[in-house]
């Protein structure tokens, strides 16, 4: 059975590395009752988002992928070494690095589900 092109479903496009980095940036900058700890300093996370994305500019060429992305500007202080913290609502800590991973992860496991069954 032949079906016209506009019938044909398309696989969804797979998002560049860009995207992803944009979506992980996102999912923390969304995140309600959440601080950011740099440097021992407490931001809030559309703070913490408009931080990374600064670093992810000014990383240029070297951030490649979101894992360089996550490794080079969403790990640690280029200053001072210190990781960057995420602190929920309830108070406990996860490295943004950890919690970055996370939702790398997260996206990584939509986009194969979204893909379907093997044949």
């Amino acid at each position: 059975m032949f079906l016209p092109p506009a019938l044909v479903m398309e696989q969804p496009a797979k998002p560049t590395e860009a995207q992803k980095i944009e979506t992980i940036i996102k999912v923390l900058e969304t995140l309600k009752d959440a601080q950011f700890i740099r440097n021992g300093s407490v931001y809030n996370a559309t703070e913490a988002g408009a931080h990374l994305r600064m670093k992810w500019k000014y990383a240029g060429r070297s951030v490649k992928t979101a894992p360089d992305f996550i490794r080079l500007c969403g790990s640690a202080s280029s200053m001072s070494g210190k990781p960057y913290l995420v602190r929920y609502k309830d108070g406990h800590e996860v490295k943004a690095s950890d919690f970055l991973w996370t939702e790398l992860k997260k996206l990584d496991e939509k986009k194969e589900d979204e893909k379907g069954p093997k044949s």
